[in-house]
């Protein structure tokens, strides 16, 4: 690689904060589809071009709107761009909030933070989930795709986000019950696996309906978190994966947590990458979304009914 082209190339690290897509991943695809191909440097080193850092981007985002990667990685970019506003445009959703995602935009991380508090105020936890985050995410993903927001403008979202629904979930704890028992879940994701905010969501979402629930966050190791589970006396392991995840990675590591649990232990599994996939899983309850979260937490409570 040219010495003049390496100003014009990411290195590994800066393409998974660009685009939200891991260094496993980028190296399964590299090998497995061909895309991306990096250059190297004079220690050997992956050096991406910026091209192939624009069509990860949208790659990204299109598996967040439901594709798999081996459908679209062999697209250009100009298709993928094509898709992923047809898509946008395609699915029917709850509008994002506008005066909110201006506040993105503009980077008034202060009037964000306080206008999603109002909003929690007025709606609800449950609500505020399903009618305010959920949307804006996406809006606020669709916005970076199209170069309207810079990545730090999403990880300011983000960490506002977080904040907020934190905050949210500690003042629930302990809430009352609204019926049934209170199951004790435990939420994480695999070791590389870095999103989170799926996972606050499903937190906010149960603590609201008077679950018992611990959060250790991302990058857990398959044998941490049974220790974890087994230790401190869960009823439920709750695991979520990003559209990013390798599929095939996800199915393997759940079979085998499922192995390292008692039965009586439910795993439930969350998220982009295991979606369609309840066949290949036996004895896990595949979660399809926010709805489908209590779902399971209904069907839980309804299989321990004194």
């Amino acid at each position: 690689m040219k010495t003049e082209d390496c100003a014009l190339a990411l290195n590994i690290a800066a393409v998974e904060r660009e685009t939200g897509l891991s260094k496993d991943t980028l190296r399964v695809w590299e090998r497995r589809y061909g895309f991306p191909m990096p250059e190297r440097d004079v220690h050997g080193e992956r050096q991406y071009p910026i091209a192939q850092v624009e069509k990860l981007r949208l790659i990204r985002r299109l598996l967040d709107q439901g594709r798999r990667p081996a459908g679209i990685i062999g697209a250009s970019t100009a298709e993928l761009a094509a898709l992923a506003e047809g898509e946008a445009t395609a699915r029917g959703r709850v509008p994002a909030d506008s005066t909110l995602l201006q506040y993105v935009r503009l980077h008034r991380s202060a009037e964000l933070a306080a206008a999603l508090r109002q909003s929690l105020l007025k709606q609800g936890l449950q609500r505020f989930v399903a009618d305010t985050v959920a949307p804006l995410t996406e809006a606020v993903g669709e916005a970076w795709l199209r170069g309207e927001i810079e990545v730090a403008d999403e990880h300011l979202f983000t960490e506002q986000i977080q904040n907020v629904l934190r905050s949210a979930c500690s003042a629930h704890a302990g809430a009352p019950l609204s019926g049934g028992s209170r199951p004790r879940v435990l939420l994480a994701t695999f070791h590389d696996e870095a999103h989170s905010l799926g996972l606050l969501m499903a937190e906010a979402i149960l603590v609201s309906e008077g679950a018992s629930v611990v959060s250790l966050g991302t990058r857990m190791p398959l044998a941490d978190l049974q220790a974890a589970v087994l230790g401190g006396a869960f009823d439920v392991l709750g695991l979520s994966f990003s559209a990013a995840y390798p599929q095939r990675h996800a199915i393997e590591g759940l079979l085998e947590m499922r192995a390292l649990l008692p039965s009586q232990i439910a795993l439930w599994a969350g998220g982009s990458a295991v979606q369609g996939k309840a066949k290949r899983l036996p004895g896990i309850r595949v979660v399809g979304g926010l709805d489908d979260t209590l779902a399971a937490l209904v069907e839980w409570r309804a299989s321990h009914a004194d």
